[in-house]
């Protein structure tokens, strides 16, 4: 029997020997091929994480999208954006990657795309639909074949056509023992910069820390790094390499708002007016930003998805979100490539004479905290959500896109649904130390009201 709670709104995630048994990863299979084909399309790109789970899953998925009748072009262990290059290299008409990404080590999953002018992702109702096919068994039948391909090299050549680094930097790269560990550095080397390798061998049972950049805990020894060998920036990179993390020449985290604010102004100067989306979780400082270099600011819903649906129709050459995923569309495919991403901020802090830490303090200064992440299951939260949303209406003036934020005088603070883990999100802002912690005091009393949610002070970071 199938768990109807894998099918996430951007992707089908679970407990690996739990959730995604053979049985139901084989029927996956079948429900995917059979809606790619009903949409006339054959032809599947499968890749995988390193996660310890993902060669089993990677057999009876394939087994099951050839019982369809699609065929297989199976690109082993790769980042999630070489699978996402491979489906317009080999011109595949869709794709799946098997990837837990930065969750823990116990889950793993299935990000599904398709081909349309583009990468486009398979999510929110179609993956409902996927769930509706494998409850009622209704598959196509048919004998595809399997084709092995190594697409690494290509990939590689792809980013290195596009990315210039036009002076010598040192950097440090911790890939969290994820799958850019090899490809990465190799890269970046090739194209002239000194690289310290942290934690790029390969390996599932991520013996360090988990791979997620974003989260302070996982950067403290990249932090560290840079600080000790007097490095021009470091880049960590998330499990399936589609997220970037970057720490500057004073081994400070440069959150992801920041640096779509960084990259805005460059973009900015070959697309004039152009629009830069961003979700809800991004500084006020990133709209200030994209006004002030002549574009136009688009605040948008969470989820690399959603942002890549509305960024393919709003045709943006930028966007970004709070948890690392950047989308460039200028000079590249548009999708969310950690790597490239990482190259790009190498390529414009070599073209200036400014350190990394110059840019970054030269950003408009608001005190802000980073994602913060509660427990609270997913029966409970969205009701929670719409409950102190309810609240702060009442008081507050709110921005309800995704979640809500609340906006104050000095500041807001948001508390929204992850759509992929049994978690609520906030996040804060404000123009002072002290307004930011009588926001972020508020935010905590309210949900003192509602047991369901936990959390300890770790959580929010002394605040």
């Amino acid at each position: 029997m199938v768990n109807p709670s894998i099918f996430r709104e951007y992707d089908i995630r679970g407990i690996a020997d739990k959730d995604l048994t053979d049985v139901v990863v084989n029927q996956l299979g079948k429900a995917f091929g059979s809606f790619m084909i009903r949409e006339g399309r054959a032809k599947i790109v499968v890749g995988r994480d390193v996660r310890l789970s993902s060669s089993r899953l990677s057999t009876a998925l394939i087994a099951g999208l050839t019982n369809s009748g699609v065929d297989v072009i199976d690109i082993g262990v790769v980042p999630t954006p070489a699978n996402y290059f491979a489906i317009l290299h080999y011109a595949a008409e869709g794709g799946i990657m098997i990837t837990g990404s930065h969750n823990p080590i116990e889950y793993n999953g299935f990000k599904m795309s398709r081909a349309d002018n583009g990468i486009c992702s398979v999510f929110g109702k179609d993956i409902q639909i996927l769930k509706d096919m494998i409850v009622a068994e209704d598959f196509e039948e048919g004998s595809g074949k399997v084709e092995k391909c190594d697409v690494v090299s290509q990939y590689m050549d792809d980013l290195e056509k596009r990315i210039t680094i036009g002076r010598r930097l040192r950097i440090v790269i911790d890939a969290g023992n994820g799958t850019g560990g090899e490809i990465a550095p190799a890269l970046f080397e090739k194209l002239g910069c000194e690289v310290i390798r942290l934690y790029c061998e390969p390996d599932g049972t991520f013996p360090n820390h988990l791979p997620d950049p974003t989260v302070p805990k996982y950067v403290k020894d990249l932090q560290q790094c840079v600080l000790d060998n007097n490095a021009d920036v470091g880049i960590g990179l998330d499990g399936d390499s589609d997220r970037v993390g970057v720490i500057d020449n004073k081994g400070r985290m440069m959150f992801a708002d920041n640096l779509v604010a960084v990259f805005a102004k460059d973009v900015l100067t070959r697309h004039p007016g152009a629009q830069i989306l961003f979700d809800v979780k991004c500084s006020q400082a990133l709209p200030e930003i994209i006004e002030k270099h002549g574009g136009k600011p688009l605040m948008w819903k969470t989820g690399h998805s959603i942002l890549k649906a509305k960024m393919k129709e709003l045709n943006s050459p930028l966007a970004g979100e709070m948890s690392g995923h950047i989308f460039i569309k200028d000079g590249f495919h548009g999708y969310d490539d950690g790597i490239f991403a990482a190259g790009r901020i190498l390529q414009i802090l070599a073209a200036g004479d400014q350190q990394l830490a110059e840019i970054h303090d030269s950003l408009p200064a608001y005190k802000a905290t980073p994602e913060i992440r509660v427990d609270c299951a997913d029966e409970n939260k969205f009701k929670i959500i719409a409950a102190l949303a309810d609240d702060f209406r009442a008081s507050n003036d709110v921005i309800e896109i995704d979640g809500v934020r609340v906006l104050f005088e000095a500041g807001w603070g948001l508390v929204r649904a992850s759509n992929t883990q049994p978690v609520i999100v906030l996040r804060f802002e404000a123009r002072t130390e002290e307004a930011l912690r009588k926001i972020v005091a508020i935010f905590k009393e309210k949900l003192n009201d509602h047991p369901e949610v936990t959390y300890n002070a770790e959580d929010f970071f002394g605040y």
